[in-house]
């Protein structure tokens, strides 16, 4: 859910009273895999010998969009799909390459860089119990209607969730539970849910045995992960470029253990 303009503007204000001054100043979100982002980033420019102030876990969306504009900032990793729809107020796309274009060229005019796609794509994903006995969401329309679904509380109300899902397959549950994402899985596990709706890059979706999905009519727009960086900052930092177009993402993200809610996201 949007916060107010005023409380991420407070929100900006509090991260710091300037930018990095001769660092390059790498910001994430607040959840596990934009950590794991910003720390890959910040470690791929200090190879560089380019100096690295860190602003990770620094909130949602709008509060590092605002502060990438703002300069508290020089680069976080946002995803194609959010940008399009949460912070462009774009209507959903699901074309990877016109999404990527669209957004590269809505963010230049404010002096921002959209760089090469990281490699993955964080989508929307709807995940079930291998007794389902489903394996896309066009296969779950007729099931669903006796189901009970675990969302998280902006996937009911973003254009670009449960709207999207419903515009594209018709689908509806029996009941909708809106819940903190940290629960999502252990409400499915606990059969308090039958579906649940996630991130295509959780690593419960394997190590529970679960089973994600397929979006077989392309219900939700691409989120690929891309480093977005200020001009100016490549401009003052001539080598960035190249850590920015290397920053070896994919593996890292490769499915271990880890506490329910792990890598679950959007903001």
């Amino acid at each position: 859910m949007r916060r107010p303009a005023g409380v991420v503007l407070l929100l900006v204000a509090m991260v710091a009273c300037g930018g990095g001054g001769d660092r390059v100043v790498v910001g994430s979100k607040n959840f596990t895999e934009q950590r794991i982002l910003g720390e890959l980033l910040a470690q791929t420019i200090e190879a560089a010998g380019i100096p690295v102030q860190r602003k990770l876990d620094l909130g949602g969306t709008f509060v590092c969009d605002a502060a990438l504009r703002a300069g508290q900032i020089d680069v976080y990793v946002e995803y194609t799909g959010t940008a399009l729809t949460a912070v462009l107020k774009r209507p959903p796309d699901t074309d990877p390459a016109r999404v990527l274009a669209a957004v590269r060229e809505a963010y230049a005019a404010d002096g921002l860089v959209w760089m090469e796609p990281l490699g993955f794509d964080n989508t929307f994903a709807l995940v079930v119990r291998p007794d389902a006995g489903v394996r896309t969401i066009s296969e779950a329309v007729g099931p669903a209607r006796a189901w009970t679904a675990a969302f998280g509380y902006e996937f009911q109300q973003r254009a670009d969730g449960y709207p999207a899902l419903q515009r594209t397959y018709g689908i509806a549950f029996r009941v909708v539970r809106t819940m903190d994402l940290g629960l999502l899985y252990r409400a499915l596990i606990d059969r308090q849910a039958d579906v649940a709706v996630g991130s295509a890059t959780d690593a419960q979706i394997q190590t529970l045995d679960l089973v994600m999905l397929a979006d077989d009519r392309h219900a939700f727009p691409p989120y690929e992960a891309v480093p977005v960086v200020r001009r100016a900052a490549l401009e003052r930092f001539h080598g960035l470029v190249g850590p920015l177009s290397t920053t070896p993402a994919p593996r890292v993200l490769a499915p271990a253990p880890q506490p329910c809610g792990m890598f679950s996201r959007r903001a």
